[in-house]
């Protein structure tokens, strides 16, 4: 499994806009590309910074959609963050999230 972990600067009064637009348009778009598997937003107490983590099969299809769709979601963000956003990209070393799922289908 892979991961990729983008941050940005919010504008703080944008706050509410910024996750709307990744409930309503960015997901939606990750759930369209090949090898998605997760993601989930973290944002700051202060509501100044955003952190986006994605899960994706293999590193291949992480960084096929660096190169295609991310673009797209760059220009999403515009206006609601201050200055570029930046990412990281790991390989995951070991995860409890897939039992937890299996666990919440089961129940």
């Amino acid at each position: 499994m892979f991961a990729r972990k983008v941050s940005a600067r919010l504008r703080p009064e944008l706050t509410a806009q910024f996750l709307q637009k990744i409930q309503n348009e960015i997901i939606p778009l990750l759930r369209k590309q090949r090898g998605f598997l997760d993601e989930f937003t973290l944002i700051s107490q202060n509501g100044k910074e955003a952190y986006a983590y994605s899960f994706w099969n293999n590193g291949e299809d992480a960084e096929l959609y660096d190169r295609t769709a991310f673009r797209e979601v760059t220009d999403l963000l515009a206006g609601l963050i201050e200055g570029s956003v930046r990412t990281h990209t790991y390989t995951v070393a070991n995860s409890t999230f897939h039992k937890i799922a299996a666990a919440a289908v089961a129940a």
